[in-house]
This record gives C-alpha cells, sequence and structure tokens, in this order.
C-alpha cells in the first residue's frame, strides 16, 4: 500500500514539473504564481482522466479531491453565529453576523451559490467559509449557503431546483422575520455554475405570479450562462488558460445533463445542437452582443444542427433549450423586470464572452448593471484568497464585489 502511495505522489510530481512549463500569457495577474497552482489542477485532470479510463473512479470523483482537500468545518466565533439548518429539504449553512443592529434597523441577506461546475465545490470549503463570514461582517447580512446536490449523480434540472425551493422558502415572510432581515435588501450571488444558478433563480421569480418578495439584486461572478455556443471567441482564445480550459469547461456541461459519453463527445465538437436549441441561437448570438474589442479577428459561424437520431436524445428533449440551465436563452422582454446586476468577467477565461453577452443584453433590456472586467484575470480567482493559493486578485475582488454589494443593497 505504501508504494502504491510513493508511485501516485512520484507521478503527481512529474506531472506538475511537467505542466509549470505551460504557456500562460505575459499580462496574466501573479503569472508564476498561477502556473504552479495550475499545474497541480491539470495533473489531477490528467490523473481523473487515466482512473476512468482503467475503470477504477469516474473522472469527477477524482475531482472532487480539491473540494475535500479544502473542505472546513464551519463554527461560530466571537464575530459570526454559524448554523447548519435545512430549508425545505435543502442543506444550508447561515452565517449572521454577531454585531448589534441600530435600533429598529433591519438586516441585509445574501443567498450565496457556490461554483464547482455543478459537480464539484462546497460551502464548507475554506475559501467560500472565508468569504460567507467576511460578507456577513462588512455588510452586517445574513449569509445563506446553499449545499445543493451534485452531478454525476443527480443531474439538471435537480441543482437549480434544490436552490429555488431554498431561495422560496427563505423568502417566506415568516422566515425573513426570524432572522430580522429587511424583505427589501435581498441577493442572489454565485461565481461560475452558482452564477448560472443565481442568474436562473433570479429570472424564475420575475415569472412567479405567487412570490411576492422578490430580490433586490442579484450578483453574477465570472457566470456560465449558455451551453449551445462553445466556440465563442472566450472558449477559442482561452481553450487551454489556466483553473478552466475549454475541455474542463465542456465535462461540466455534459455531466450537467447527462453521463451519456457520446453527449460529451457532441459537445466537444459543438455539434450538440436539436432543432430547438437551433431556434434559440439568436440568443446567443457574439457576433451581436460582444463588443468589438472582444470579437478580435474570430468569424462567427452559427453551430450546426443535429437532425435525427443522436446524442442530444440523451439528455431530453428541452433540456438544452431550457432557460434555467442557459439564462442567455430568453428573449428580451423576460429581461426587462430583473434586478439590478453587478458581472464580473475576467479576460483569461472561457466563459468571459457569455458575461459580456448577458451584460450587453440586460443592458438593452433596462436592466441597470454594473460590469467589472478584470483584464488580467483567470476564472476562479475570487476563491484563491487562501493559503497556498492566496492571490493578490482575489482579494481585490473580493473588495470590489463586497463594495458592490454595500453600495446597492
Amino acid at each position: 500500500m505504501r508504494s502504491k502511495g510513493v508511485l501516485v505522489l512520484v507521478l503527481l510530481g512529474a506531472l506538475t514539473a511537467y505542466h509549470i512549463y505551460s504557456p500562460i500569457p505575459n499580462n496574466i495577474e501573479e503569472r508564476w504564481k498561477l502556473m504552479v497552482t495550475d499545474s497541480f489542477f491539470k495533473s489531477l485532470s490528467q490523473l481523473a482522466e487515466l482512473s476512468e479510463q482503467v475503470g477504477l473512479l469516474d473522472y469527477m470523483r477524482v475531482m472532487m479531491f480539491i473540494t475535500i482537500a479544502e473542505r472546513v468545518v464551519p463554527v461560530s466565533d466571537d464575530r459570526v453565529q454559524v448554523a447548519d439548518e435545512n430549508f425545505d429539504g435543502v442543506e444550508v449553512i447561515v452565517y449572521q453576523p454577531n454585531q448589534l443592529e441600530q435600533t429598529g434597523e433591519l438586516r441585509r441577506a445574501i443567498i450565496y451559490l457556490h461554483g464547482g461546475g455543478w459537480c464539484l465545490g462546497s460551502s464548507r470549503m475554506g475559501p467560500y467559509d472565508l468569504l460567507a463570514r467576511h460578507m456577513a461582517t462588512e455588510l452586517n447580512a445574513v449569509i445563506v449557503a446553499v449545499e445543493y446536490r451534485l452531478a454525476p449523480a443527480y443531474h439538471f434540472p435537480v441543482q437549480f431546483e434544490d436552490v429555488y425551493r431554498v431561495v422560496k422558502y427563505f423568502l417566506r415572510n415568516d422566515v425573513l422575520k426570524s432572522y430580522n432581515i429587511n424583505p427589501e435588501r435581498i441577493a442572489v450571488s454565485g461565481d461560475s455554475a452558482g452564477g448560472n444558478l443565481a442568474a436562473a433563480v433570479a429570472q424564475q421569480l420575475r415569472k412567479d405570479p405567487d412570490q411576492h418578495v422578490q430580490l433586490k439584486a442579484q450578483a453574477l461572478i465570472y457566470p456560465v450562462l449558455q451551453a449551445l455556443d462553445l466556440n465563442t471567441p472566450s472558449y477559442q482564445q482561452n481553450q487551454h488558460m489556466p483553473i478552466l480550459p475549454r475541455t474542463l469547461m465542456v465535462r461540466f456541461w455534459s455531466e450537467y445533463f447527462t453521463s451519456d459519453k457520446s453527449f460529451l463527445r457532441a459537445m466537444m465538437a459543438n455539434t450538440h445542437n436539436n432543432h430547438e436549441s437551433a431556434a434559440l441561437l439568436k440568443f446567443v448570438n457574439w457576433s451581436s452582443y460582444l463588443p468589438d474589442s472582444y470579437r478580435q479577428t474570430y468569424n462567427y459561424s452559427a453551430p450546426p444542427v443535429v437532425t435525427g437520431k443522436g446524442p442530444v436524445r440523451s439528455i431530453g428533449p428541452h433540456h438544452l433549450a431550457d432557460p434555467r440551465a442557459s439564462p442567455l436563452l430568453v428573449p428580451d422582454t423576460a429581461l426587462r423586470f430583473l434586478p439590478k446586476a453587478y458581472v464580473l468577467t475576467c479576460e483569461y477565461d472561457v466563459l468571459r464572452d457569455d458575461g459580456l453577452m448577458y451584460v450587453t443584453r440586460l443592458r438593452n433590456a433596462g436592466v441597470d448593471v454594473t460590469h467589472e472586467h478584470y483584464p488580467g484575470g483567470f476564472h476562479g480567482a475570487l476563491m484563491f484568497t487562501v493559503w497556498p493559493t492566496d492571490f493578490e486578485i482575489g482579494h481585490r475582488m473580493t473588495n470590489n464585489y463586497i463594495t458592490w454589494l454595500k453600495q446597492n443593497l
């Protein structure tokens, strides 16, 4: 057993050394630190692929090592009261600041949804726990961190439904009163896949005729917002970028919908659209919604449409076109009355254009949008605030994000 462990460490070390010298743009922030960090992610990804190929563990079970390695036990301290709760059958962690409110003043609240491609991640990871505490104390806010179920054990729409149940439960007047929350100062927020879920929840709440308490704001941090075109300029430009290369993001999308590997292969080739989803490609046409500076020299070509029997059938006939999975797929009329938005994008991120297109479409619909773009930023940077992956850009993103919430919530 010990010899096997040594072999794994040697193999991981060799892969790490190999990946440290992967090409990374010179103007990306904290380049050498990122190269070392990314070498570990790439090495783990290769081990996960090997494990799946030889039939040991599937890819995502191996990649869960990252989540497990960063897991902490959120506990109360002198500044924040932390409690594990169950909201309508879904596990949540509630952070409440210990500071006394001013006389009669009700608190803000933020429902936060962690990232991880709907397959990985947890609110119990160290960086998320630290972020929740920071938000609670800086904003004097109640933070609800949601532990939604993950793929591949659970596919879409389970993740959305878990989150939506939590939000609906939390927005009940009796629940808000029990936490001393101002019903007019509530936001939903999330990063990456969590940003996807946050955007989808904001849209769904506006459509719900029985929902009386509405959100004041949505804060989307490098969100993933569409599954129809996986060859946008940012997918092409950043296909080999650190932390979230195109292959990993496509795998996340595929696992979110189905475990059918034929669908993964179709998504990798960008040949996964059916007739129903093809009718919605106009909503993600980057030649219409991307500013000229981000289109660069790329030429738009609409993704091909699959006819007859094919891998798209394995995910159900409507999932690919469902705006609960791809919030960019709604018409402008569905965007018009959404809450004010904060959208963070990074230059070196395959998801950059998803966020940029949503900013354009929200603004066209009359929504108040603050767009913060990081020219030297990369995907996942907000979570790189804990040793040994402690990046200055992560702290800067956190401060700017909290400042926006302080001023707009």
